[in-house]
């Protein structure tokens, strides 16, 4: 029971990944040591508190996901909102801080907390993934306490003209990161100066909360782990690059016939559920001394004396679990240690020197070399205890800390109306090189796995089709549907698709459902344009032969392409030669830009759609860039105006992208 004289806030979080319900839980503990009790709620218990009747100060954290849609646990809270016809002075009793989290490598950054923000209701600050949350998150924490404890004050010497009005002086803070030191000499595990001489903030230690303990039995039934979940063979897999391209892209095609639920459409995504690599689970076995016990039953419950607030055992843990199949398929091994989490393992580590450097890594002084050393170059938890070697920590620590294992998203890359009972996708294999605390560099998780899932039975281009007979690799999926993008409903509507490298993927969809429909004499199909980019069109150029089939049918009106290493090749062996040409376009947005006009009189004067599949970080944006530079320059308007008639497309659901970092 809370002391009635301490003045009491409302924390309110959504959260889809746990980032935002860590934050606010560590809000919520640190009440108690600055005076204040913290109700901790999360935005679906909209039965436990009542906005349009709440006096005391608010403070929100969420999350967005997906392409700037609020997490599950919020989805109702921001539903309400923006249905509800709302005065603007609707909320205007509240006295708030909000803290929006997002990406900005993705076009709806923060959008989540933008929707709750609504005008004259919320200030928010907004924390960028792209470069750290802690560079926004951290500052706006430290004057988080000071401006309720303000607020509260002029509550209670301003009460009989009500609360103030407006955040509670929790500004946006604009903060920029740096590398500290030469990475030459500083590394994972060495600091330099002037970190390795200065005095530390380190952040508060996180109550432990859970209890967990192993148990020998003789026969255990395991419980299952997916849900709503599909297991499908792969039927066929084949290689689309040349041994010596930069890039491994396979694709893969899964027999669905037997699965109703996977009833997929062009533009859809579906998630593969893959599991973390034997070799990391037991290196993660041996590092917590219980490789003999791998077989064990794991319980997990709360700790009866716990200090964390709202704390609960994780539901994606089963009871009667094993612990070997707890490591494999629920908890993310390879995930970036959090700083919460590195001020955990300090508690753990037995040798001077290496408690140190957690506690520099985890300090507000070592930010800039736990971006360098532990967030940029992705390093894993197993990766970050292997280097810190007299760092034992508990199994319940991990447990408490590691995120969930996701399933990781791909697009489809075809159509039921060609390929009835199939679902094909393409990916890259991703490669993570070695650094600092990675003696060696390694693949992505779930594209290393389905690689060394079909290795054996790959067909290469140019290869005779194997013999004999192999068993056939299944996996875990279940469907992502995606009611946006997809083809326009209306066949005349022209369309533009841009999708470099493996981007293309989802318009071979797209434009075998447009061939399916070419039956009927009757429909005039709108335009359609593709712009596809590689590096090399002899190694790397993907689907080449069904494109240009496409062009042959005239399913594709245009179809252009780039070859950004050949054609810089070729303009050198040019300038050799002393001779004069246009350069030609090296990427996907030089060939937006030399095409602007009829791309513009698509989007302004036809009412067409643009379709942007592909990297988030680099390709996505500068496509953006360059559709704001056309609209500009063909509309004659200055660059406000044009992102604006951009932004309107988005809302319009015109300009519609499929983008990951």
């Amino acid at each position: 029971m809370r002391n009635i004289m301490q003045p009491r806030f409302l924390v309110l979080y959504g959260s889809q990944k746990g980032q935002a319900q860590s934050i606010a839980e560590g809000i919520a503990e640190d009440a108690q040591d600055n005076g204040l009790v913290a109700e901790l709620k999360c935005l679906n218990q909209t039965d436990e508190f009542n906005l349009e009747k709440e006096n005391a100060p608010v403070v929100f954290i969420v999350s967005t996901t997906g392409d700037g849609e609020p997490p599950d646990n919020a989805l109702k809270f921001v539903k309400d909102i923006k249905t509800k016809t709302f005065s603007t002075d609707h909320y205007k009793h509240l006295c708030y801080a909000l803290l929006a989290l997002g990406d900005t490598n993705y076009a709806n950054f923060c959008n989540c907390g933008k929707t709750i923000e609504r005008p004259a209701v919320l200030n928010f600050s907004y924390a960028d993934d792209g470069v750290g949350l802690e560079v926004v998150v951290d500052p706006w924490l430290e004057g988080l306490w000071k401006a309720i404890k303000g607020a509260l004050s002029k509550m209670a010497s301003n009460w009989t003209t009500g609360p103030p009005v407006g955040n509670c002086g929790i500004e946006s803070v604009k903060t920029q990161t740096g590398h500290a030191g030469d990475p030459q000499e500083g590394s994972l595990t060495h600091s330099l100066p002037p970190l390795s001489e200065s005095s530390l903030n380190v952040p508060a230690l996180p109550p432990p909360y859970l209890d967990v303990s192993l148990e020998d039995v003789d026969t255990m039934k395991e419980v299952r782990t997916f849900e709503s979940v599909c297991k499908v063979p792969i039927c066929r897999a084949v290689q689309l690059t040349r041994g010596d391209s930069v890039k491994t892209a396979l694709l893969l095609e899964l027999d669905i016939t037997a699965h109703t639920t996977l009833a997929y459409e062009p533009g859809d995504s579906f998630d593969v559920f893959c599991p973390n690599r034997d070799t990391e689970v037991e290196e993660i076995l041996s590092k917590l001394g219980l490789r003999e016990k791998r077989n064990h039953s794991v319980h997990v419950s709360l700790k009866k004396d716990t200090k964390k607030r709202g704390a609960q055992v994780p539901s994606y843990i089963p009871q009667n679990i094993s612990l070997l199949t707890l490591l494999t398929w629920c908890l993310e091994i390879r995930s970036v240690p959090k700083k919460a989490f590195l001020r955990a393992l300090v508690e753990h580590t037995g040798d001077s020197v290496q408690r140190r450097r957690l506690q520099e890594l985890c300090s507000k002084q070592g930010t800039a070399d736990y971006n360098l050393y532990v967030r940029d170059p992705s390093l894993s938890t197993l990766e970050l205890l292997t280097a810190f070697p007299s760092c034992l920590p508990p199994l319940s620590l991990l447990i408490e800390h590691l995120p969930k294992l996701q399933p990781r998203p791909y697009s489809a890359s075809s159509s039921r109306l060609k390929h009835p009972g199939k679902l094909l996708f393409v990916f890259n294999v991703v490669d993570f090189p070695e650094c600092t605390g990675r003696w060696a560099g390694k693949r992505g998780l779930c594209t290393g796995w389905l690689f060394d899932l079909i290795n054996r039975g790959l067909d290469f281009p140019g290869r005779v089709e194997r013999s004999g007979s192999l068993t056939l690799p299944m996996v875990h999926v279940s469907l992502r549907s995606n009611g946006s993008f997809r083809p326009p409903s209306d066949l005349t509507v022209p369309f533009i698709m841009v999708g470099p490298g493996t981007g293309v993927a989802p318009f071979i969809g797209f434009l075998q459902q447009r061939y399916g429909k070419q039956e009927n004499p009757d429909v005039v199909f709108g335009e359609t344009w593709l712009f596809f980019g590689c590096r090399h069109k002899d190694r790397d150029y993907l689907f080449r032969e069904d494109l240009e089939g496409f062009v042959s049918s005239g399913v594709l009106n245009h179809l252009k392409v780039c070859f950004s290493r050949d054609d810089q090749e070729q303009e050198k062996e040019e300038e050799k030669k002393v001779t004069t040409s246009v350069a030609r376009p090296r990427y996907v947005q030089h060939n937006l830009l030399l095409n602007s006009q009829y791309i513009s009189d698509i989007l302004l004067k036809q009412k067409g759609y643009i379709y942007v599949c592909g990297d988030a970080k680099n390709m996505a944006k500068d496509v953006n860039e360059a559709l704001i530079e056309m609209i500009k320059t063909q509309m004659q308007v200055d660059q406000l105006e044009a992102m604006k008639t951009l932004a309107g497309l988005r809302e319009e659901k015109r300009y519609l992208q499929d983008i990951w970092a």
